[in-house]
């Protein structure tokens, strides 16, 4: 069997255009996967952005009633004006919140 140069230059020619078949096929399917693949992406990234949301909220929570106890010692040992007032805020600030929440 004798293979001659025209041979040759077409078999390059089909393993090259299968080539280039394949590496669009492959492009197209990369293509359409990613709008999957960036919604995974995104909904976990909010997950963990409502979960450090939720955690900072609760700590915002223990250092406001902190403050407010710390105010009310204040309040015990005869300090008053800006301290009463401060107090009276972070009540009506605090009352204010839960009733938000409620509805």
């Amino acid at each position: 069997m004798y293979i001659s140069i025209g041979t040759i230059i077409t078999a390059g020619s089909l393993i090259g255009a299968l080539g280039v078949i394949g590496g669009v096929l492959i492009a197209a399917y990369k293509f359409f996967k990613k709008p999957e693949e960036l919604e995974e992406k995104t909904e976990k990234i909010r997950k963990t952005h409502e979960e450090d949301i939720r955690k900072i909220n609760e700590e915002q929570c223990l250092i406001t009633y902190g403050l407010l106890a710390c105010l009310k010692g204040l309040k015990e040992q005869g300090c008053n004006g800006p301290v009463t007032e401060a107090i009276n805020k972070i009540e009506k600030h605090l009352n204010k919140q839960a009733h938000d929440m409620e509805e």
